[in-house]
């Protein structure tokens, strides 16, 4: 079937008619019957626009996935990447988790904050940054780090030096960025999140590798080292079948080999003891009589015999069975109230 901007709702309309198009290219890349799939980048596709996912982009995604919008709305309101509000130009996230922010990452963002005049997850008034506190940015080598729309900006990050990037993304002068790709905004970030490709020159070559990433790479070529007969293109071997013999080497290794390792020998036979006693107690419970219920169960494992009367405060006459654990299992004091001699007469 064909979808045309007809097919959809007032609310989702104004939308389609700008994204029907990159949408269906979207859907088409999963398979028949999994296009849900492509709700994700769809939502990205839908902040091209708007700089965040609104109630239009829920109906439109909804609409052109045949799901609801409760679905929608339910994804787009779990991970942080689709902003629920407008959204500036330039998202700035400092890192403030442990190793960013033993190394400064908090005073970065402080500072940072009183500059801007705004806090988590605000925009300035001039529409141009957003600023948030990531939890993490994943790059604890290059702390404490900033990244502009998701993309590394800045590595072992000052107060100084953030705010020297901001002003200049307010003012609209290019960044270089420490690392990765050319910054861009937040709108035009989306639309590569999406799957597409940017067309902007040069996009993707300003950024350089920074020293630590090379870091083992400078090593071995200094040392000469090298992997032998070690070539790129060799395919990545996929996992053995554990039902294999050299699986069952390993599960089971020979006597000689156990001879040649006591340690491991004798470790391995704990642990087979351990497993046993497991098993065991599982295979206990699992065969338990499951036709008495949890109480009777309960009171014939304190008393398996019936040696010992349980204690009972009904028959004993303790007040309320304080102190007492409760013959059937139930927590003291929670046994019957034994009836009184005139409750007959209280009821008149």
């Amino acid at each position: 079937m064909t979808v045309t901007t007809n097919d959809f709702s007032p609310a989702a309309l104004p939308l389609a008619e700008k994204l029907l198009e990159p949408a269906l290219e979207i859907i088409a890349r999963y398979p028949v019957g999994r296009s849900r799939s492509a709700l994700l980048p769809l939502l990205h596709l839908v902040q091209t626009e708007e700089g965040h996912v609104s109630p239009q982009g829920v109906a439109f995604c909804a609409e052109v996935l045949g799901i609801n919008k409760a679905q929608v709305g339910a994804v787009a309101t779990f991970y942080t990447m689709y902003k629920r509000r407008s959204t500036g130009d330039y998202l700035v996230s400092v890192c403030t988790n442990t190793l960013c922010n033993m190394l400064g990452g908090q005073e970065v963002y402080d500072q940072l904050s009183e500059h801007l005049g705004v806090g988590h997850d605000e925009t300035t008034a001039d529409g141009r940054i957003t600023l948030e506190h990531a939890e993490c940015l994943a790059a604890c080598d290059y702390a404490p780090v900033v990244t502009v729309n998701y993309d590394f900006t800045l590595d072992e990050a000052t107060p100084e030096s953030t705010i020297g990037m901001v002003d200049k993304l307010r003012n609209g002068e290019a960044v270089t960025p420490a690392r990765g790709a050319r910054v861009c905004t937040l709108k035009e970030m989306q639309f590569q999140l999406a799957g597409f490709a940017d067309d902007r020159d040069g996009a993707v070559a300003d950024g350089v590798a920074g020293a630590p990433t090379l870091r083992g790479v400078r090593l071995a070529q200094e040392h000469g080292i090298a992997v032998a007969d070690f070539n790129p293109d060799t395919p990545i071997t996929t996992t053995k079948n554990p039902k294999d013999e050299s699986a069952k080497a390993v599960k089971d290794p020979s006597p000689a080999t156990q001879a040649a390792r006591p340690h491991e020998s004798k470790l391995a036979s704990v642990a087979k003891k351990a497993v046993g006693a497991v098993k065991d107690a599982a295979g206990a419970v699992t065969h338990r009589d499951r036709t008495k219920d949890p109480e009777t169960r309960a009171a014939e494992l304190r008393n398996p015999d019936a040696s010992t009367p349980a204690k009972n405060p009904a028959a004993t006459g303790t007040p309320g069975g304080v102190g007492d654990a409760a013959g059937d299992a139930k927590p003291a004091g929670d046994s019957p109230r034994p009836a009184a001699a005139n409750d007959g007469e209280e009821k008149k």
